[in-house]
């Protein structure tokens, strides 16, 4: 298990070739890339509590590790100033079958956007503003 809170840009395909093991018989990654959805915007920053942020993260880790019987967990999450399509998350589970694979990386998804402590600030040509959480996030975790 990696859990990763940084600043430096990652790789998916590297991440991906050193994650898994001889007891995976599926893998299932998924990457965030940093999105555009108003047209202006130049960039998103994120900001998080050190030590609060990974604690949470190990957290929810753990818990999908012991609920799907995963092989493997690989977690990366980026802080501060980020471009448009930059990537800014990787989650990548292993297990021996694949709907433990693909129902622990949901499940991972779901609690780390709602449950770990990220500040999201997004940045364009009328200066910046918060980004307020979702009610479909908090939805989202109803069937967990």
């Amino acid at each position: 298990m990696r859990i990763s809170v940084q600043t430096a840009r990652f790789d998916p395909a590297a991440e991906l070739a050193q994650f898994g093991g001889p007891h995976a018989g599926a893998i299932v990654t998924f990457t965030g890339i940093v999105r555009d959805d108003t047209g202006t915007m130049q960039a998103l920053e994120l900001e998080h509590y050190p030590g609060m942020t990974e604690a949470a993260m190990t957290r929810i880790a753990e818990e999908a590790s012991a609920r799907w019987s995963l092989s493997d967990v690989l977690v990366i999450h980026r802080v501060g100033r980020l471009a448009v399509g930059e990537p800014i998350m990787m989650v990548a589970t292993a297990a021996r079958h694949r709907q433990a694979a693909f129902a622990a990386a949901e499940f991972m998804m779901d609690y780390l956007k709602s449950r770990a402590p990220f500040w999201k600030k997004q940045i364009g040509p009328e200066g910046a503003h918060w980004i307020a959480a979702k009610s479909t996030d908090e939805e989202a975790l109803n069937r967990w």
